[in-house]
């Protein structure tokens, strides 16, 4: 299923940090709390609410045009033939979705580490609808890259190294800062970009139901560090800034698919020029900080050397944008397609209704 052997079959990441118990039952932050009942209100079942009868064609799932493919241009894209670019789209496709779904196993395993290390019970409250979400999210995408695409890849270095730097730092905030800002906010914009250009049935209710969860995690993270950061001195500021900077350039460095590239028999250093000059990589880097950006100004890390870091990559002016309208409109994505699909089912039921009704009729006849 591989289409490169992972290293190992397991990685383990030494932890440190305190687990703190909170012995404060009746009171909490209304925010958070109304957000965990949310949490709780909103779980659903991947099994029963995702249409997995939906037909997938692994050698396009995505409908991915031409131009979007890094060696579109390029002397490697003409001496392909029509079932090497097919290819091509199915190990751009499982690569895309294999980072997805290792990341929802981070993100799992960052939520275990936020229920046991946050201080305030109303944090550890939503942490544990949040391990759910993740674990279903993990589900939904293994699912879909075995029984739809047939292919996997390993994780990518450098989500790996911002995972591992994450877990291992012993600071309560870290998981929060680590998952729930950076990778789950560059997820957010990764899945929005494909849910909003697919025509593909299934992997657009896949991607609309998990960044309908996704919304209420970042919504998490904010509050909590923005109360928090609020605290803190100038120079535990500039600690987190510069984490988020290192961060913010390992998950840019992410986003080439330099592997899949090697697999077709481009040298390293070539996919990695040609990804470099890729015009829609450009601006899809630029696009998948939108939702980290306003989120990191928002909580209260917004020093000089984070500007600079910013501007250098391209993406400062969308400190500005509104996190809020995002993820109202993520909701309504998923509450549209909830009703859409609901209500063509009712219709195909009442017309068999009809039917058995008038069989009925002609028979007695």
């Amino acid at each position: 299923m591989y289409a490169n052997r992972p290293a190992a079959p397991a990685w383990e990441v030494p932890a440190s940090g305190a687990a703190r118990f909170s012995w404060g039952y009746d009171e909490g932050r209304d925010r958070l709390l109304a957000l965990y009942q949310k949490g709780k209100d909103k779980q659903w079942d991947g099994a029963r609410r995702i249409d997995w009868d939906l037909e997938v064609d692994p050698y396009d799932p995505l409908g991915t045009p031409d131009e979007a493919m890094t060696v579109h241009g390029t002397p490697h894209w003409s001496k392909m033939t029509a079932k090497d670019r097919a290819e091509l789209r199915r190990h751009y496709a499982s690569w895309q979705f294999s980072q997805f779904l290792h990341g929802e196993q981070g993100a799992m395993i960052c939520a275990a580490r936020i229920i046991e290390s946050a201080p305030d019970m109303d944090a550890k409250f939503y942490s544990a609808t949040q391990a759910m979400d993740e674990a279903r999210h993990a589900e939904i995408y293994g699912r879909f890259l075995n029984e739809k695409i047939g292919l996997l890849y390993p994780i990518n270095d450098n989500l790996q190294s911002l995972l591992g730097d994450t877990l291992r730092d012993s600071r309560w905030d870290m998981p929060y800062l680590g998952m729930q800002v950076l990778i789950e906010g560059l997820a957010l914009a990764a899945f929005g970009m494909i849910r909003d250009t697919t025509k593909k049935p299934l992997p657009r209710q896949i991607l609309a139901y998990v960044m309908q969860d996704e919304a209420r995690h970042v919504a998490f993270g904010r509050m909590a560090l923005r109360d928090y950061y609020r605290q803190l001195t100038d120079a535990e500021l500039r600690e987190r800034e510069e984490f988020v900077i290192e961060g913010c350039y390992l998950m840019r460095d992410r986003l080439r698919g330099v592997e899949v590239l090697e697999n077709f028999g481009i040298p390293k250093k070539e996919a990695e020029a040609m990804s470099e000059q890729s015009e829609f990589l450009h601006l899809f880097r630029k696009l998948l900080f939108s939702r980290i950006v306003p989120c990191v100004k928002d909580i209260g890390l917004w020093g000089e050397r984070l500007q600079k870091a910013y501007l250098d990559m391209g993406v400062f002016d969308l400190g500005d944008s509104s996190l809020d309208l995002l993820m109202a409109q993520d909701e309504e994505i998923a509450e549209r397609l909830d009703a859409e699909r609901f209500a063509q089912e009712e219709a195909e039921r009442v017309a068999e209704v009809t039917d058995a009704i008038a069989d009925g009729a002609g028979a007695t006849a």
